[in-house]
């Protein structure tokens, strides 16, 4: 593919932003705490008007219109004050890319993205010293009907333009010509041989980017298994290319990806004998230790959603405890049939929860919360519904002992460790962590040996000794095991 005629210079290299828009981050239920990136091949450049190909055999070519920009001067190490001056020009780009490539990509994009005619950019050029960075809108259409909109403004993005500049000054030289693709909002999703795609960014009112105009079609493959893999899609892949399931026309996950019936068999095991059995898988701290239902016979049986929390410190309170802060990010994108763990490092000194978030959570489907701090609002959240265990009550906000500060990550709550996508169980007797892999076989062997003990109390119930039947052994054994099978002679 030629370079595009109307860039100034030739690029060196093209860098591409994975998220960087609120509406983008929302959707996928994550939000980055720094930027990250990827290359695209400068071969990948294409004109306004021109054509994007989709191989024979694949299904999840997805657009992402974003806002590129085009660096003028070199920036080595700059500041971020002085970065946007290193921008000569702003422009419309479409970062395209083949799904059924992802998987095995693992990361990098290469193949996915970096395909000839994947970057159209243009078709005009925005003088950037001339405008405000964070006045700029971004629109794309699909055969005419507006599906994404976005701005630069501190609402849309969770990065300042400038900062990518600055940022990636730190780890390279960006020479003048080098493009900078600086992510796509909420809206991407999959198009079909003869689906028509626009791109604008404009100024409202102001200057624009014109619309940049690409038409997908099909075209025979031309991968050689011998050389290397061959498109691959599953369910997650459709999932991230077409933005959520219900677009992919996947169903819903049940229970937070819970099946049914093993949901069910997690709620009737106590945890008692759920930790007995991950103790004789060598697992003896799966216990969340400290902390209790607010009510008395709750069960609580979901998917681990963590959070973390780091020791209070004013400073650190005042840049990341405001706003939509990490908690607040969790309790307003839990998933139905997710459990929020929350690492408070045991301190109950303050509130991690009130009612507003419960509610939130609630709403939204939780299977609970847990927390080895303090709760506030006790008795209203309470009143709410959502199962809770905490080690009890404390009035004061969350800044008083603690600063949010993470999620999505392994934490350490009641000294016990949890991964995201463990299973919680909890009971009156506390809450235990499984680990996704052996949680059937758990739960079966916890609910064969509640069988058990349910016939041994009956024994101890008609006067029968415990030795020799706590645990049974010898005719008690055998005695068991007829009961259990309905033999005839099964007391």
């Amino acid at each position: 593919m030629a370079v595009p005629e109307f860039l100034p210079v030739k690029p060196g290299k093209m860098i591409a932003v994975h998220v960087a828009f609120e509406s983008r981050a929302a959707q996928r239920g994550r939000w980055p705490k720094t930027p990250s990136y990827f290359l695209k091949a400068t071969s990948t450049l294409a004109e306004s008007g021109g054509i994007v190909e989709r191989p024979q055999g694949t299904e999840l070519l997805a657009f992402e219109g974003e806002i590129a920009l085009i660096i003028g001067t070199p920036a080595r190490n700059v500041s971020l004050e002085d970065a946007w001056k290193h921008v000569a020009y702003v422009t419309a780009s479409n970062d395209i890319g083949l799904y059924d490539y992802k998987v095995q990509d693992k990361g990098s994009n290469t193949r996915s993205k970096s395909r000839d005619g994947y970057t159209p950019i243009g078709p005009e050029l925005i003088d950037a010293q001339g405008i405000d960075p964070k006045g700029l809108r971004l629109r794309t259409w699909v055969n005419g009907e507006v599906v994404q909109e976005g701005t630069s403004s501190d609402e849309d993005l969770i990065f300042p333009l400038a900062q990518f500049v600055a940022d990636l000054s730190q780890h390279m030289t960006l020479e003048a010509g080098d493009i900078i693709l600086t992510g796509t909002p909420a809206g991407s999703s999959v198009i079909e041989p003869g689906d028509v795609v626009e791109v604008e960014v404009d100024v409202p009112g102001g200057v624009s980017s014109g619309r940049l105009k690409t038409t997908a079609k099909e075209v025979p493959a031309s991968f050689d298994p011998q050389l290397g893999n061959l498109p691959y899609v599953d369910d997650k892949q459709r999932e991230d290319a077409y933005g959520d399931r219900e677009s992919a026309g996947l169903p819903p996950k049940d229970e937070g990806g819970l099946a049914p019936e093993l949901k069910a068999a997690l709620e009737k095991a106590p945890t008692a004998g759920l930790s007995a059995q991950l103790r004789k898988r060598g697992i003896n701290q799966s216990v969340i230790e400290g902390v209790y239902p607010q009510a008395t016979g709750t069960k609580m049986v979901g998917v681990a959603r963590t959070l973390r929390f780091v020791a209070g410190r004013e400073d650190l309170f005042k840049s990341h405890g405001g706003g939509l802060n990490e908690q607040k990010k969790v309790f307003d994108t839990v998933k139905e049939g997710e459990v929020i763990v929350i690492e408070a490092r045991q301190e109950s000194g303050s509130g991690t929860l009130g009612d507003i978030l419960a509610l939130r959570a609630k709403v939204r489907g939780a299977a609970g919360v847990v927390t080895d701090g303090g709760v506030r609002d006790y008795e209203a959240v309470k009143e709410i519904g959502l199962p809770v265990f905490t080690q009890g009550a404390h009035p004061c906000v969350l800044g008083r002992k603690h600063v949010p500060w993470d999620s999505d990550i392994a934490v350490s709550c009641g000294n016990a460790t949890v991964l995201p996508g463990d299973i919680i169980v909890g009971d009156d007797d506390g809450v235990v962590v499984i680990p996704r892999d052996i949680a059937a076989e758990v739960a079966e062997d916890a609910l064969a040996k509640e069988h058990e003990d349910e016939w041994v109390a009956s024994q101890v119930e008609t006067g029968a000794s415990l030795d020799g039947l706590f645990p049974p052994t010898g005719a008690n054994k055998e005695a068991y095991i007829a009961f259990r099978d309905g033999k005839a002679g099964g007391q």
